[in-house]
């Protein structure tokens, strides 16, 4: 029988719960200094996992995705979220400075190339790093996946999810005055850096309820309510980058680049109902990439504890590591 079969919770799916073997503070300049960590067994296959957001950061449970004793799995907390510092900030804090900070974290750990997983923007920035640095991936495994192009903030920011969540849109919306509701994330962005703390808080808790509502295909449309501290990074540093089309140059970057990584492997898993990231993305992206294998998962939406997702990200990391 399949170990996966008959489970409910995706934390069965997950490897047990593991420390990390090496912890650190790495000064990537410009002010920044990034929370990295090392787990599973040192001379394994490496992985560097991109959490969400931007600002999202990572957690222990992103550890149990790898066999430790296959795999040496990087996590790294992203510019200005997490353990990094500065914390909540902007300054300095763009996709390209992202990009240099995991070829910084590579070269620190002598390591020649990697496989690379990362789910909503960290699908994203897996993307733009696999195309920039090619020659130093040799996976990628992407989950819910994210492209920033402006169709993609419009379904989520516009008004396209909200046609599914009314009640869920109206207490979002419903923050800002009616005359300023065509542009919620500009909307938005004046409030959360207003420099008033209290102001940007409150703002910070509404717009990260607003995702944290429809991450899980059996949501309710409720989330709870977030540390004030976690709120702020989270909405701020999402809300920048997407208020700045997440510094790419041109809407559809990614997809106009996929030749430079057509050579690469990938798997795709993709929640089939993710009101967040919806899969017609993922599915673009899947024609335009010869050896990308796209899953989309029946009942599930956008969140990594998607036990559907959990199941399947696991098999694809012990397959993966059974081939090398």
């Amino acid at each position: 029988m399949d170990k996966f079969s008959g489970q409910k919770s995706a934390a069965q799916f997950l490897y047990p719960a593991i420390e990390p073997f090496d912890r650190r503070m790495l000064d990537v300049g410009d002010g920044h200094s990034v929370y990295v960590e090392q787990s599973g067994s040192e001379n394994g296959l490496p992985v560097i996992v991109l959490h969400g957001g931007p600002g999202g950061g990572c957690s222990p449970a992103m550890r149990r995705y790898f066999d430790p004793r296959k795999y040496r799995i990087i996590l790294f907390d992203q510019r200005g979220c997490g353990r990094s510092k500065p914390h909540a900030s902007v300054e300095n804090n763009t996709t390209w400075h992202l990009v240099a900070d995991i070829e910084k974290i590579r070269n620190t750990f002598e390591i020649e190339d990697w496989a690379v997983f990362g789910g909503s923007w960290g699908a994203t920035l897996a993307l733009v790093y696999a195309q920039s640095h090619a020659q130093r991936v040799r996976h990628l495994i992407l989950r819910g996946v994210f492209t920033m192009t402006k169709a993609e903030l419009d379904w989520f920011y516009g008004g396209g999810a909200g046609k599914f969540w009314p009640e869920t849109w109206e207490k979002f919306q419903g923050l800002i005055p009616e005359s300023e509701r065509s542009d919620m994330i500009s909307a938005y962005n004046r409030r959360l850096f207003s420099g008033e703390r209290a102001e940007e808080i409150r703002y910070s808790k509404a717009w990260s309820a607003w995702e944290n509502a429809l991450a899980t295909v059996h949501s309710s449309g409720q989330s709870g309510d977030s540390p004030a501290d976690y709120a702020r990074a989270f909405a701020r540093l999402e809300n920048h980058y997407f208020m700045n089309a997440g510094f790419l140059g041109q809407d559809g970057y990614i997809y106009e680049n996929m030749g430079k990584i057509s050579h690469i492997p990938g798997v795709i898993v993709q929640g089939r109902y993710d009101m967040i990231c919806p899969p017609d993305a993922a599915y673009r992206l899947s024609k335009l990439w010869p050896k990308v294998d796209l899953r989309l998962i029946p009942v599930a939406g956008h969140a990594l504890s998607e036990p559907g997702i959990s199941a399947e990200l696991v098999k694809i990391m012990d397959r993966l590591a059974a081939r090398v």
